[in-house]
């Protein structure tokens, strides 16, 4: 099938990568032409493992192509997926000018018949705004031409966005009529060889699916962080109580991590666009409201132990941190929300001095913090460690799962090391030499190589 995908961000690069890799033949359009300059010449402006590689082999079998020429990529296409930003507002209402925008452009360059996608996470109702947009657009120019709007949200994680888009749990199709699902069928049906995965219901359905299967898993991330802090006071272990409750097949194991809280683009933006969208309806969430402050306290769980450890905010003065990992998760170079932010911006607030490295996020991570003396950027982990008081774990990349922790001692002007991932077994860190504090965990010292109360 003829393709269009407009927007060349995340979703819009796997969207147009992997329907072309499925054989359709699949335009992705954006209107910044340096980003479209990039893309014709094989560079992509994100960092997603698999996607540079396949996006390059489709545009060398003449299946993918980019541009930034409406008429080109509406003309030719029978579908047109919208996979533009949705930013939140400052007063939290998601932002829909570029799907209203996006949604006009088609709406001028139509010809024929066109199926118009959301694949941006959107507010339920937004189906209906699109197609006003549409119609008042074709009725000025004096168009009478048929279209139909459909909700198809993405669930991509970042870091494995390629396989969830190959191989779907499910993929979700909110649609007003049989003559469009057949289409969407269609163009989902290389996707469904293996077994049927296609969910076809209403648009609102499908629209309100999204944001609830993203409020889901961040209240899941929220309750087991705010256990986390119940077993730091009881002397229970966290992940020995992830495993128990896991073993429920009612529960399973996924998204049952504590950490330092989440960030990324989804988790935030979403849950907040949806408390605000209950607001506007006069709906109390205090469910919703619980998930964000829970949320936002466990950014500063670590920071808190840091300063216990060292007595007093003062004491942070002058004190070296050396801080691995920097983006929302690993296999990403997203920095949107990152957990490491918060932490940093309070250290530096503090008077101490941040020591930086992750293997992808770095120039990302540059842009987002100001030029700083304090700040010094670190090629490895060995170099992070170097004169350091203490050492933060903030991003679990594999890279860091088998550390040379007695270097890196060796390395340190201090002892501590602060485990936001709890990657580490504790007594192991002990017997090192480090002073070792997880999440969810009591603390181990190196003096004594056993719980503290």
């Amino acid at each position: 099938m003829d393709i269009l995908v407009i927007g060349a961000g995340y979703v819009g690069l796997v969207t147009s990568t992997c329907l072309a890799e499925m054989g359709h033949h699949v335009i992705c359009l954006d209107i910044n032409p340096n980003k479209i300059a990039r893309l014709n010449q094989g560079h992509i402006p994100i960092y997603e493992p698999g996607l540079e590689e396949m996006l390059k082999r489709n545009m060398a079998a003449k299946r993918l192509s980019f541009s930034t020429d409406y008429s080109y990529g509406v003309t030719r296409s029978l579908l047109c997926f919208i996979a533009v930003d949705t930013p939140l507002g400052e007063n939290g209402q998601a932002n829909l000018n570029y799907v209203l925008r996006a949604a006009e452009m088609v709406a001028e360059q139509m010809d024929g018949y066109k199926v118009i996608i959301n694949k941006s996470t959107v507010p339920v109702g937004t189906a209906e705004l699109v197609k006003e947009t549409m119609s008042a657009t074709l009725a000025k120019n004096g168009k009478t031409i048929a279209f139909d709007v459909v909700s198809n949200p993405e669930f991509l994680k970042e870091g494995d966005a390629i396989n969830d888009f190959m191989k779907p749990d499910r993929v979700i199709i909110g649609v007003e009529n049989d003559r469009v699902a057949a289409l969407m069928r269609e163009a989902y049906s290389p996707f469904m060889l293996s077994h049927e995965r296609l969910m076809i219901m209403d648009v609102a359905s499908a629209e309100m699916t999204k944001y609830a299967a993203n409020v889901m898993l961040a209240s899941r991330i929220s309750l087991m962080n705010e256990l986390a802090r119940l077993c730091e006071h009881s002397g229970a272990d966290i992940d020995r109580v992830r495993k128990g409750i896991g073993a429920d097949s009612r529960i399973g194991y996924k998204f049952l991590y504590a950490g330092v809280g989440f960030g990324g683009s989804c988790l935030p933006k979403d849950l907040n666009a949806l408390r605000f969208q209950a607001e506007s309806w006069g709906i109390e969430t205090p469910l919703l409201d619980a998930i964000e402050r829970v949320n936002q306290t466990q950014k500063l769980h670590l920071l808190n132990k840091i300063i216990s450890y060292y007595a007093s905010p003062h004491h942070l003065k002058d004190k070296v941190f050396g801080i691995l990992g920097l983006a929302f998760k690993p296999n990403t170079d997203d920095m949107r929300e990152a957990p490491s932010l918060v932490l940093i911006k309070e250290l530096l607030h503090h008077g101490a001095k941040v020591q930086l490295y992750d293997p992808v996020a770095m120039a990302n991570a540059k842009l987002l913090l100001p030029d700083n003396p304090a700040i010094c950027w670190c090629e490895d982990e060995v170099s992070v460690a170097e004169g350091a008081d203490a050492i933060i774990l903030m991003t679990e990349w594999k890279q860091f799962r088998f550390l040379d922790c007695e270097l890196v001692k060796k390395s340190m002007h201090g002892k501590a090391f602060f485990d936001g991932r709890n990657q580490y077994n504790p007594d192991k860190m002990a017997a090192i030499g480090f002073d070792y504090f997880s999440i969810g965990r009591l603390p181990y010292f190196s003096t004594s190589q056993s719980y503290v109360h």
